[in-house]
């Protein structure tokens, strides 16, 4: 009877254990959940990847911006130069500025009484600041999303792939660990791309938070000191 056993399982087509095997042996549904962590998978690396290279290049072209506005140049010459057709956050906040202190610079000298010239600045700064800190956390949610769902989408897809795996197996009425094994393996492998899917996007997600946040803060402290240097001007000129 060992001998019977052991002859029909050598029969037995031996099941495909590789990656594109398991996908391709695996139920409807689990394929459907594997295919969707594999597309969240490619966009969280392409958001990813298109993050890093932004906050790179805005950074780089921050220090540029700083080092110009620094070097005791006329700002009335940086702003034709960068600040009216603003390439950059930091440029965009600094045309913002400039742009309402000169309009407020043209009003009469009984209304600029009424209505504070450092109130004005700083709220078109602020706006710029919001709407360009919006502009560079897009698709920022995305990433916490998959973060928080794939793994939860993975373990659908094996807990249904188990599910269809112990049915196959009771209509068989054969519980070798031949049968058993290439069943409960695919429905693994849906949980496993889950994880893939899910550990880049919190870890990228944290990662770039922080990183928007640090240049949030260095906006926020160029219109601080920015704010300063009009208010004196503003002053100087009453």
């Amino acid at each position: 009877m060992d001998q019977t056993v052991s002859q029909a399982a050598m029969a037995a087509p031996q099941a495909n254990l590789s990656l594109l095997g398991l996908f391709l042996q695996a139920d409807a549904v689990v394929k459907l959940v594997m295919i969707i962590l594999l597309i969240a998978s490619i966009w969280v690396w392409t958001i990813i990847i298109e993050k890093v290279m932004i906050l790179r290049r805005v950074n780089r072209e921050a220090d540029a911006f700083e080092d110009g506005f620094w070097s005791g140049g006329s700002l009335d010459e940086l702003y034709e130069r960068e600040g009216a057709d603003p390439t950059n956050p930091m440029a965009a906040v600094f045309g913002a500025a400039m742009s309402e202190w000169k309009r407020t610079a043209r009003i009469a000298g009984a209304e600029i009484a009424k209505t504070s010239v450092k109130e004005r600045v700083d709220r078109a700064m602020n706006v710029t600041i919001m709407r360009e800190m919006e502009r560079l956390e897009r698709f920022m949610i995305f990433l916490a999303s998959v973060g928080a769902t794939a793994p939860f989408i993975g373990l659908f897809g094996t807990v249904w792939g188990i599910m269809h795996s112990f049915s196959a197996i009771a209509a068989m009425h054969n519980t070798d660990l031949a049968v058993v094994a290439p069943g409960i393996a695919e429905a693994l492998f849906a949980t496993a791309i889950g994880l893939v899917a899910a550990i880049p996007s919190v870890l990228a997600y944290n990662k770039l938070s922080n990183d928007l946040s640090r240049f949030a803060s260095r906006l926020e402290g160029f219109g601080t000191e920015f704010s300063a240097i009009l208010s004196r001007q503003t002053e100087e000129h009453k």
